[in-house]
């Protein structure tokens, strides 16, 4: 295996880890195809992710204007990582922050960790069988996934030191990131190079169909900025006229990307109802670190004061989704990130044309309750609206607390902005015909809500949108 070899130089060092990376996959695609072709090896293949290594002696403050791109305390801070090329932008950002603010070099070299073949040919046009399809087991000539040292410990905040008594330097390991790409590609049916990052999560269709209008609007004008639009199976258009076909078969969480230079864009996740697929989508899209997610969807109005079309926007959550409660206990507050909720609110007032005192008129901030029964209202009702009205809940869903649940986990910013579409305790229940009018009228103007705060976010520096509220007492230097 080459040395390590030590980086001032941000470019450089995303290179060198390149290379490792790229030497690495091409031997294990090489020798898993010989294997596929020849039958049992007389060997074990083995290779490894590539390494940031980075240590310091001193106890000195860096600019304390960041929460991120520096360490606290002396000592040796290790990562492993995986597609250097995917995370290109994000490394060298990541590397210059932390070289220019301790003025140490990094460290770049091939890692202890085996990389998995799954993960190795993973794009390439060779497929891993499954276990039992071929004469021997497979593990028996590669490595495979390893599920106990794919984790979260990390963001968990578990206090984690790798094996080698190293501390973190980056919020998730190579393993960990190559689990969740792969489980990416499979659920939305894009690829995670599509991904933008301003990410807007949605529980129903009909926002897709409004997305789709907004992204073939934009696409023809050259002054916007945005240069594709891409949906399930990875169909891109950059023209307005052009087709894109409906798969005959959609995936659990449909995906479409509105690309712009940098992955300044906007994706759009329709994750359905539930906390679970909540959890499933933003568990996986943390890894590819973007730089806020928001999500647009309906609720129940629990005002009789509410009205349907109304928007609710969350200043907290109760939870009771217990989806996360493992990972981040129920005590846990979640706030209100001011970045997210100025531009949220700026937003309405934008596409509304109502400010002030007039835009209550149409929307409430409170409470955001979140729930893992769907047909809640069937139960004996005196002790969830009892919870509700000590809680001072204005809105039910089953999705918002999760998502920001996990976005306060994985310090990634996050909101949320909802629309009333029934009002169960006040007799107005979702019902076909009312349900046609209320989309009709409202999804467009709450879609263009959800967009106009994504790009008011993108003008944001990023030492203002990734602020202390989102770390721990002591946090890993990458962000």
């Amino acid at each position: 295996m080459p040395a390590p070899e030590a980086f001032a130089d941000a470019d450089a060092a995303v290179r060198r880890l390149c290379e490792i990376y790229d030497t690495s996959t091409a031997f294990l695609v090489e020798k898993f195809t010989e294997t596929i072709r020849s039958g049992r090896p007389g060997a074990k293949f083995r290779a490894y992710y590539p390494e940031i290594r980075f240590t310091t002696t001193s106890f000195q403050i860096a600019d304390s204007r960041l929460s991120f791109g520096h360490v606290t305390t002396p000592g040796t801070y290790s990562t492993t990582i995986t597609r250097p090329d995917l995370f290109g932008n994000y490394l060298r950002q990541q590397i210059g922050l932390l070289v220019e603010n301790h003025g140490v070099p990094v460290s770049i070299g091939p890692s202890t960790t085996p990389m998995p073949v799954h993960f190795a040919v993973a794009g390439e046009s060779v497929t891993v069988p499954q276990e039992g399809v071929m004469d021997f087991p497979l593990r028996d000539a590669f490595d495979v996934p390893d599920l106990t040292t794919t984790h979260d410990d990390i963001v968990n905040g578990y206090g984690f030191h790798h094996d080698d008594g190293s501390m973190a330097l980056a919020p998730f390991t190579a393993q960990r990131i190559d689990y969740s790409l792969a489980r990416l590609a499979h659920y939305t049916a894009t690829s995670p190079e599509h991904f933008q990052n301003h990410v807007l999560f949605t529980n129903y269709q009909f926002y897709v169909d409004e997305f789709e209008a907004y992204a073939r609007g934009v696409l023809a004008d050259p002054e916007s900025g945005y240069t594709a639009f891409v949906a399930p199976g990875n169909q891109v258009i950059t023209r307005p006229d052009d087709e894109l076909v409906v798969p005959a078969k959609l995936p659990q969480m449909p995906t479409y990307h509105l690309k712009r230079e940098a992955g300044a864009g906007i994706t759009l996740v329709n994750i359905g109802v539930g906390p679970s697929n909540a959890k499933t989508a933003t568990d996986h899209i943390a890894v590819l670190r973007p730089h806020a997610w928001i999500m647009v969807g309906h609720c129940a109005g629990l005002r009789n004061s509410q009205r349907l079309g109304d928007f609710v926007l969350a200043h907290g959550y109760l939870r009771e989704d217990h989806v996360l409660d493992d990972d981040l206990p129920v005590w846990v507050p979640i706030p209100a990130l001011a970045e997210i909720q100025v531009a949220l609110e700026d937003a309405v007032e934008e596409v509304t044309e109502l400010q002030g005192f007039e835009l209550k008129r149409i929307m409430r901030t409170g409470t955001v309750a979140t729930i893992d029964n769907r047909n809640w209202e069937l139960r004996d009702q005196s002790g969830p609206v009892q919870r509700l009205s000590q809680s001072r809940a204005i809105a039910l869903d089953m999705e918002s607390a999760t998502i920001a649940a996990n976005g306060f986990r994985f310090r990634v910013p996050y909101g949320t902005l909802l629309c009333v579409s029934d009002k169960p305790l006040h007799g107005e229940l979702k019902l076909p015909g009312m349900a046609s009018d209320f989309y009709r009228t409202q999804v467009a103007r709450h879609l263009l809500i959800g967009v106009s705060a994504m790009e008011r976010l993108r003008e944001m520096p990023l030492a203002r949108i990734h602020s202390r509220k989102l770390r721990s007492f002591e946090e890993t230097a990458f962000l």
